[in-house]
């Protein structure tokens, strides 16, 4: 895929959004490296932030809703089909993803589809199983949004600090290493998140 490559080399909103949109699909592009590089150029004065943070989630809304449309309309057993295929392992997909996809959405309700934008393996499939049980698309994308939003603006903040120290030559290694220790920190959001909705609804049943 040099031809991604070769965007991730020169940023700016409308590759951002096209890249952001691939990522919330099932193409490997990780945000990340979309985002966080972004930032990174903002800090520079060479964009805007806030433009940054803005074309990354509507890329991602958008990604998603073409997600959310496919699922809806042709079914599982079209989307197993696609994940097993040679296209589909391209694009770093197979079965037990999205069958661990649907899993975590029907068990944790619509809550998942701001949640699930936060979690790895996780974030770029959550739109399929929403359009799977045929989601209201109001709420999926209002959830989406504000999930990809949150996501986007982490991201976005990293590029931001790590522009104060370190060189651009090094940061695609920083990003990868703070990375990991983001995605620690919001899967301990996540579940925190999750166990107060879960006492929320259990006190409400009560």
């Amino acid at each position: 895929m040099n031809w991604i490559s070769s965007l991730l080399g020169n940023l700016n909103y409308p590759t951002i959004f096209f890249l952001m949109m691939l990522e919330s699909t099932v193409v490997p592009v990780p945000s990340e490296l979309v985002v966080s590089p972004a930032a990174y150029h903002a800090a520079s004065g060479s964009i805007n932030i806030w433009l940054v943070i803005l074309f990354s989630t509507l890329g991602a809304d958008l990604g998603a809703t073409i997600n959310y449309v496919v699922a809806y309309f042709v079914g599982r057993p079209v989307i197993y089909r696609f994940a097993n295929s040679k296209w589909g392992h391209m694009c770093l997909l197979n079965q037990e993803k999205v069958v661990k996809s649907e899993k975590y959405f029907y068990k944790h309700g619509m809550v998942a589809t701001i949640t699930g934008r936060l979690i790895p393996g996780i974030r770029h499939l959550i739109s399929i199983p929403a359009g799977l049980s045929k989601m209201n698309y109001g709420w999926f994308l209002l959830y989406t949004t504000l999930g990809a939003g949150v996501w986007n603006c982490i991201l976005a903040a990293l590029g931001w600090y790590l522009y104060r120290i370190v060189p651009e030559s090094q940061l695609n290694d920083k990003i990868e290493e703070y990375g990991d220790y983001i995605k620690y920190f919001i899967i301990g959001i996540v579940c925190l998140f999750i166990i107060y909705f879960i006492i929320k609804q259990y006190s409400k049943k009560k």
